[in-house]
């Protein structure tokens, strides 16, 4: 009985003594800097690169209208498991909100990003569905633009310190030429103790 007393005392006590959770306001976090990547490091390059991208001129459309854009691979060349489509979905918003550029859902080097692209249309000559409603054959747009890039980790010892150096590159294909007509490589670079893990 006194065993089970002290262990729920200390589990009480320790609980305490924790910091409490809280919310975190991404536009005022003020927060410590980690040595491996985190949301603010994405939302530097992608605000980098989206910016880069609108003053080049190079998704200007001659006629006014959209481009239409595909997401191609981003390779993550760091020692961390990241998700790259963090990185994307920021660039993707940014330029949808610009008028310039809209992304396709219905093609990708894995097939479509959002499969109901096709389910939608395998309803046709379904008699359970109105065919009025039915998405039409040759309605899907084809991508003008592809996007790619890969992040790239380098580690460096300077001094008595380690450097830990992100690299986010990327293109963007014109696909009827097949020819680059942007590119950019947003360097974020933290350095800090050496026992501070960056992986």
């Amino acid at each position: 009985m006194k065993k089970l007393a002290v262990v729920t005392l200390t589990t009480v006590l320790v609980a305490a003594c924790a910091a409490p959770t809280r919310y975190v306001d991404p536009a005022a976090d003020t927060g410590p800097v980690t040595m491996t990547m985190d949301y603010r490091d994405f939302e530097r390059a992608a605000d980098a690169a989206v910016q880069d991208l609108l003053a080049s001129g190079a998704v200007d459309h001659p006629g006014g209208e959209r481009y239409v854009m595909v997401v191609s691979r981003i390779v993550n060349d760091t020692m961390q498991r990241i998700d790259t489509d963090q990185l994307v979905k920021k660039i993707r918003v940014a330029l949808l909100r610009s008028g310039k550029v809209v992304t396709t859902t219905a093609v990708g080097l894995d097939g479509g990003e959002d499969e109901m692209n096709k389910a939608a249309r395998e309803l046709r000559d379904s008699e359970e569905f109105d065919q009025s409603t039915v998405q039409q054959k040759g309605t899907l747009q084809a991508p003008d633009l592809s996007l790619s890039g890969k992040i790239i980790q380098r580690n460096h010892q300077v001094e008595d310190e380690q450097q830990v150096e992100y690299y986010f590159q990327l293109s963007l294909t014109d696909l009827r030429q097949g020819l680059a007509i942007w590119e950019n490589e947003t360097p974020i670079i933290k350095r800090g103790p050496d026992d501070t893990v960056a992986w």
